[in-house]
């Protein structure tokens, strides 16, 4: 004689239609992003050949990847907790970024800075390359080298000796730039450490709609944080962060890292209108980088 059925056979048989729908559509969703990583190899290839400059393509979109996220969590709805809803986006949107082309990842995590690799992991992922590197100029090095796609470095700090992110003051083209803020979605379980990491990488800096930009400004003379502020907001540009590094050298040029509250680029009519304003005063201005402003979850989206 058959078992009873039980009330919940009918529910678990839905559960696994719908696994079975979400599985469907993963594979379809991977044969679309295939299709995606060709077109992208045959528009790289048409460029390399009209520039003579053909160059290995980055299939990264750090810009994209916000854009979606912020997507899905406005039409998130019902208690499916939100912080696991972006790491499952998360995992996914590494693993088909790495269908395309390469990817690895260099972090900056020394023994006593381990939760920059816990953050870096809920970012790209469970099945992303990853290396610990020791310093922030190595994780600087292996992407412009190309042993890594993307690198991870601790956020700026006013205290740091010897910054890193003077190193990406450079107009030069394999200078990475920095392309997103860590964590996106809350800190999870990271150990330890509780300071921001910025992700660089050989791609654009590209607009979402709410960013902020990290501008390089090398000035040959000196002038207090104050002027410069006021130079900033006066052209356009709210500053939200400083940090400054001072040659050796007293003569040497000082180099202000600025966050302002905007996507910028660099045919931005501000930048020139900054520029002009500061007169007689020597200055260059380069494009760090930037990134897209971090989701804002509560406290319960991460249970």
């Amino acid at each position: 004689m058959p078992p009873p059925k039980s009330p919940l056979d009918d529910l678990r048989r839905e559960i696994d239609h719908i696994d079975d729908t979400i599985h469907d559509l993963l594979m379809r969703r991977t044969a679309v992003v295939e299709r995606v990583g060709v077109v992208k190899s045959q528009i790289e290839a048409a460029e390399g050949q009209v520039s003579g400059n053909p160059q290995t393509p980055i299939y990264l979109r750090p810009a994209r990847e916000a854009v979606i996220l912020r997507r899905l969590m406005a039409r998130h709805a019902g208690s499916f907790p939100a912080m696991a809803l972006v790491r499952m986006w998360r995992e996914m949107i590494t693993a088909f970024t790495r269908l395309q082309g390469p990817f690895a990842v260099a972090v900056y995590a020394p023994e006593d800075r381990r939760g920059f690799w816990d953050v870096a992991r809920d970012h790209f992922g469970s099945v992303v390359p990853m290396t610990a590197v020791n310093s922030p100029a190595a994780a600087i090095r292996a992407v412009s080298e190309g042993t890594a796609t993307v690198g991870v470095v601790p956020y700026p700090a006013e205290d740091d000796a010897d910054p890193w992110w003077r190193f990406l003051v450079s107009s030069d083209a394999r200078t990475p730039r920095v392309v997103a803020r860590l964590p996106f979605a809350g800190r999870g379980n990271a150990r330890g450490e509780d300071r921001d990491a910025l992700a660089i990488a050989l791609v654009p800096h590209e607009p979402t709609g709410d960013d902020r930009t990290l501008l390089g400004i090398e000035l040959g003379h000196d002038l207090s944080r104050g002027r410069l502020k006021d130079h900033l907001e006066t052209s356009g540009l709210a500053p939200t962060y400083f940090c400054t590094w001072h040659a050796r050298d007293p003569s040497g040029p000082s180099i202000h890292l600025v966050e302002v509250a905007d996507f910028v680029d660099h045919t931005d009519p501000r930048l020139s209108a900054f520029a002009g304003r500061l007169g007689e005063i020597p200055v260059r201005i380069n494009i760090v980088g930037g990134y897209a402003v971090p989701l804002h979850l509560s406290a319960s989206s991460f249970q």
